[in-house]
């Protein structure tokens, strides 16, 4: 029971790791491109993408332990490491594909739409590279992929919130859209940053 307790404990400490210290978006730019087109979509609920995104990274995480365990004595790991992930997150999205049709739901056939665009991300593979990297445990790595997902979450939160606010006329025409919204990102990322740098610290 108390090695249960601890591999929730060092999740749990991961996912929160993962999701302020470590977000993915602010320190080590996974997954901004799609982020700021995220911005201003209207056909594209920023919500259901973070959460689609947010359950493929929690999926992918223990698949990808697994399978990367695998190949740890091969001499050739990697060239073949991102094919490897890359086919992980593949057999998640298709899972997850199955069961969307499977649950015929209202809101099915967006999150359906949704899905390719959430699950093949440079956010997932990049947050999955990062796990083995780091050779986190199955506990780390699920705990880092939810944080990872909640991450993201949280970043088209503060983004989209900005977005409202940075369409002020104060801010100078030629600074207006992309630009603005780019310097934003850039000094949380250099706030968010400034508390690790770039090693993982648990």
């Amino acid at each position: 029971m108390s090695a249960v307790m601890n591999a929730i404990g060092v999740a749990f400490a991961y996912a929160v790791l993962a999701l302020f210290a470590q977000n993915a978006i602010f320190t080590r730019g996974l997954g901004v491109s799609r982020l700021i087109q995220l911005v201003g979509d209207e056909r594209t609920s920023s919500w259901w993408f973070a959460l689609l995104l947010c359950v493929t990274q929690t999926l992918v995480a223990p698949l990808a332990y697994f399978a990367g365990s695998q190949i740890v004595d091969l001499p050739y790991r990697a060239p073949l490491r991102p094919l490897l992930y890359l086919a992980c997150v593949a057999v998640v999205c298709i899972f997850e594909h199955a069961i969307l049709r499977a649950v015929k739901g209202p809101r099915s056939g967006l999150l359906i739409r949704i899905l390719p665009i959430a699950a093949v991300n440079s956010g997932v593979l990049g947050t999955m590279l990062v796990e083995r990297t780091q050779s986190f445990t199955l506990a780390q790595s699920i705990g880092f992929g939810l944080g990872s997902g909640l991450g993201y979450l949280l970043a088209v939160m503060l983004v989209t919130e900005a977005g409202n606010r940075l369409r002020s006329k104060a801010i100078p025409e030629a600074f207006r859209g992309l630009p603005i919204t780019l310097i934003y990102i850039g000094v949380l990322a250099l706030a968010i940053y400034g508390f690790t740098g770039h090693s993982v610290i648990l």
